[in-house]
């Protein structure tokens, strides 16, 4: 006995193709509805002559278009399978769209991330099977969008060539994921190799991931400097437990976490802040947290330096050498009473050079081990 069974591989990939919608250009209705779901897959040869259920022998409409293509021969198969190719094409021309920026990009993708997020929240984590089974193929649909906007904007994402820096090698790994998820739904396919990278949210500002900090200081005050160009930057938050920067976006306050590497990553590349590190930020974070819970006051010289502020009625600079030298304090150029504090800490009274020590005497300036400037913060209390 000849099956009309569909293959489930076969039925995800015709909800992706899809995109949605009755594959009837001239219908294009809903095909999922909170009201409940109208997908019908017809045959496009019919099944009785060639009891072919493969994927280019199927698909999907809506009642009425199936009616009209099996009982009143309204459609030709020839039209039919043209649809297919205008689905295609539809879905190359709208969503393989090149934008200027990561910001346009961001405007069409988030909503469709969000949409995602709150069916695999809702119904999948909550293990309501059959709302997920319900509502997971509008993850395959948006999954197909999704695909189609990175690989036409790929140019506008961060990348490294060290996978572990790079937020390219996230969007990658998403690629791999919305084919993986297309061919695999049976029972036994529950486990996936290649899971939803949740970096996609960070990156987008869906939703922070908690990384490392980006350890160039450098790169975060040139952000600061570009930002306040374009009237987009409010405040910095460091020496604190969870620094952050916060900025305007489209006419809202928004909290970017520094230790939301994505999210910053994108910033710098957004931006062109990459810079080298000379001064750490998370020892400089540290340092200046150090301050904080000794309930003493500071005040940054400047938002865009953060390595020098006020404090006490005096100006401290932070630097990150491995021996300060003499020729680097030379460079420094710092005011009389300055305190220098060298945060590279490794090789203890060693960071700072003997002649260091003899030119900050003739300058009147204090050179300062953390040994040293813990004791300094300790004193002034």
């Amino acid at each position: 006995m000849v099956t009309r069974y569909i293959d489930e591989i076969v039925k995800r990939k015709l909800y992706a193709e899809s995109m949605g919608r009755c594959m009837n250009p001239s219908c294009q209705r809903e095909l999922f509805s909170k009201n409940g779901d109208i997908i019908e897959k017809a045959h496009i040869i019919p099944h009785c002559e060639t009891a072919d259920n493969s994927f280019e022998n199927l698909v999907l409409l809506c009642p009425n278009c199936h009616t009209e293509f099996d009982k009143n021969d309204a459609f030709t198969p020839e039209e039919v399978f043209r649809w297919k190719e205008i689905r295609k094409k539809e879905l190359e021309s709208f969503f393989s769209k090149k934008y200027d920026t990561f910001e346009d990009l961001k405007k069409e993708v988030v909503p469709i991330l969000e949409e995602n997020k709150t069916i695999y929240e809702m119904y999948y984590l909550n293990d309501n099977k059959t709302l997920w089974d319900k509502f997971e193929y509008k993850i395959l649909v948006n999954n197909r969008k999704l695909k189609a906007l990175f690989l036409a904007n790929d140019n506008l994402i961060q990348r490294h060539p060290e996978k572990s820096y790079s937020n390219l090698a996230y969007i990658q790994s998403f690629i791999l994921h919305a084919d993986e998820f297309e061919v695999t739904r049976l029972e036994g396919e529950k486990i996936r190799a290649a899971l939803f990278p949740t970096e996609i949210n960070s990156m987008f500002g869906i939703h922070p991931v908690k990384d490392f900090t980006i350890p160039s200081t450098e790169s975060l005050e040139l952000l600061i400097d570009k930002l306040k160009a374009q009237d987009k930057y409010e405040a910095i938050g460091i020496g604190i437990y969870h620094p952050y920067i916060q900025m305007n976006v489209e006419g809202q306050s928004v909290k970017v976490f520094l230790d939301d590497t994505p999210r910053v990553r994108q910033l710098y590349y957004d931006y062109g802040c990459f810079m080298g590190a000379k001064v750490r930020l998370e020892s400089l974070n540290y340092a200046l947290k150090y301050i904080r819970s000794r309930n003493i006051s500071f005040n940054f010289l400047s938002d865009n330096n953060l390595r020098e502020i006020s404090i006490k009625g005096k100006k401290m600079i932070f630097v990150y050498e491995y021996c300060l030298s003499q020729s680097q304090l030379i460079c420094l150029a710092p005011e009389k009473s300055s305190l220098i504090v060298n945060l590279h800490n490794w090789n203890g009274e060693c960071c700072i050079s003997t002649e260091a020590y003899m030119l900050a005497e003739n300058m009147n300036v204090h050179l300062l081990t953390m040994e040293d400037f813990y004791r300094y913060i300790n004193e002034i209390m």
